[in-house]
């Protein structure tokens, strides 16, 4: 009974459309499922997706190392470096001691190779100045006229150029040079030679062409103080102040009176330094 009622036409009819309807219901359930799905992803891609505004970045700075200044390469340029190096230097020895700062900047830039040379280099001595026997400093070995002579050594350049200005002044074969006047570089290139500065018999005409091609005796045209120098007005020694020395401890010692070392070294204000190198003069008697 219970298969004839099954197959009944109004049973299989109900049957197709109760299948029908679960076969719609499924697909529009599906149908809304990826409907749903696929709203929800475009959804939560809306919503987590920031607008970020960015401000053009400025462009960064660019930092210029200036390359250190190469060494002079030729003789020329060598030349004009020692001369813009040392020029002040010599002008103020010329003010001092009354020596053309176009001959002290010659002889410097002849004897020193430029300031190249290996005096110069390792002992600071721009003028080939030798040791002599009252020499008690720092010495350096050379070949010069012979192998091995002794040069002095110095601290620095500037002791040089003093020592090379006091070498002249104390000294009585140099004391004529000082009768000329300060722009008078030929008569001291020459003067020089004849008293035995230099043994190259061309020393003055080297001195003199150094002088005019580099127009060394533009510093000379300086207001100086001419200061006379003959034996009793010459340097003797430098002596470098030390911690108890007072001008009167000083012209004691050496037995000058103090306003010879006061006027010797221009010194204000009866006023010395320790480590001041004063320049002493030969006593009178």
């Amino acid at each position: 009974m219970g298969s004839k009622n099954s197959n009944h036409p109004q049973w299989r009819f109900a049957r197709n459309s109760w299948n029908q309807l679960s076969t719609s219901k499924k697909r529009a359930t599906r149908i809304t499922f990826l409907g749903g799905l696929i709203l929800l992803l475009f959804l939560s891609s809306c919503g987590t997706k920031k607008v970020v505004t960015r401000e053009p970045s400025e462009p960064k700075k660019e930092k210029t190392i200036s390359s250190p200044k190469a060494p002079p390469k030729t003789n020329f340029e060598r030349i004009q470096n020692y001369i813009s190096t040392y020029n002040s230097i010599a002008v103020s020895e010329m003010e001092e001691y009354g020596i053309p700062a176009s001959i002290t900047l010659a002889q410097g830039i002849l004897e020193s190779s430029m300031g190249s040379g290996r005096l110069a280099k390792e002992g600071n001595n721009h003028f080939g100045i030798k040791c002599h026997k009252n020499w008690k400093g720092k010495r350096i070995y050379h070949d010069d006229d012979r192998k091995g002579e002794c040069f002095r050594v110095y601290k620095n350049p500037i002791q040089s150029f003093r020592d090379h200005s006091l070498f002249l002044t104390e000294r009585s074969r140099y004391a004529f040079l000082f009768d000329f006047k300060p722009n008078e570089y030929k008569a001291w290139a020459k003067g020089l030679k004849k008293a035995g500065y230099a043994t190259d018999p061309k020393y003055p005409q080297k001195l003199i062409s150094l002088i005019e091609r580099f127009e060394l005796d533009q510093y000379d045209n300086q207001k100086t103080k001419r200061i006379k120098r003959n034996k009793e007005t010459a340097v003797s020694q430098v002596h470098t102040v030390r911690k108890g020395d007072t001008l009167y401890s000083l012209a004691k010692k050496y037995n000058i009176s103090v306003s010879r070392i006061i006027q010797e070294n221009k010194i204000k204000d009866n006023t010395i330094y320790l480590g001041q190198e004063l320049a002493i003069p030969n006593s009178l008697k």
